[in-house]
């Protein structure tokens, strides 16, 4: 097989099996939620999250058909892989409600940002969010490699050199201006990421925000 047909065909599988036939345009699910309402359900399934007051939304066997052709998440979440911290939970959603990614740090790498490509480009994902946690072991550690001009075992200095602009950046600042940083630092970058993600998020067809979890209270704070 050829170069070209061997990066088509792998195309054509990725597409089929993540959900959305070759060629297709915005699902009609995900075309029906703008950005603002995107920010809205998760805000509200937040609050619910909080109060105690969950409705674990879409989890049934009548959902698992509804989704087993297709899929259309209306939000994009980019977070820590930290134990606590799993989106669906802390925002009360359900299957194929949001399109989630999970890294330590929540750091961006090229798979990372090709999956949220993917995501507003073929399944219609209209919101991105960079979700930070209090306590992040990942930004602790960086902040600490750094001050000690060490290096990090392993592939865990990938991670360090990461989030190592965020570190520069609050110098004698506590680890949660670093966390704050650090996703303030991903979020620039994707607004930024030419040439798909730059231009819907520029166009305002998506938007990109940015929030702290708190491991105490259960409560997220968005910010731009």
């Amino acid at each position: 097989m050829k170069p070209r047909q061997s990066i088509l065909a792998f195309t054509t599988v990725l597409i089929l099996s993540l959900g959305a036939p070759v060629g297709a345009t915005v699902p009609p699910v995900a075309a029906e939620v703008s950005p603002a309402d995107a920010l809205t359900r998760l805000k509200d399934g937040n609050r619910r999250f909080v109060a105690e007051k969950l409705q674990h939304p879409h989890q049934g066997a009548g959902r698992r058909t509804e989704l087993a052709a297709s899929q259309a998440p209306y939000a994009i979440v980019l977070g820590c892989a930290d134990s606590r911290t799993g989106p669906e939970v802390i925002f009360d959603q359900g299957i194929g409600d949001l399109f989630v990614l999970r890294v330590a740090g929540n750091v961006l790498n090229p798979e990372i940002v090709g999956s949220m490509e993917y995501a507003v480009e073929h399944l219609g994902s209209r919101l991105i969010v960079v979700l930070g946690h209090e306590r992040c072991g990942a930004v602790k550690a960086a902040k600490e490699t750094v001050a000690a001009n060490g290096t990090a075992p392993g592939s865990i200095q990938s991670l360090v050199l990461a989030i190592k602009p965020a570190v520069d950046s609050t110098v004698g600042q506590d680890a949660e201006a670093t966390c704050k940083a650090n996703v303030l630092h991903v979020a620039a970058a994707l607004r930024a990421s030419a040439p798909i993600l730059a231009g819907k998020i520029a166009s305002g067809a998506v938007k990109v925000v940015g929030g702290r979890y708190d491991l105490d209270t259960g409560a997220v704070e968005f910010f731009d």
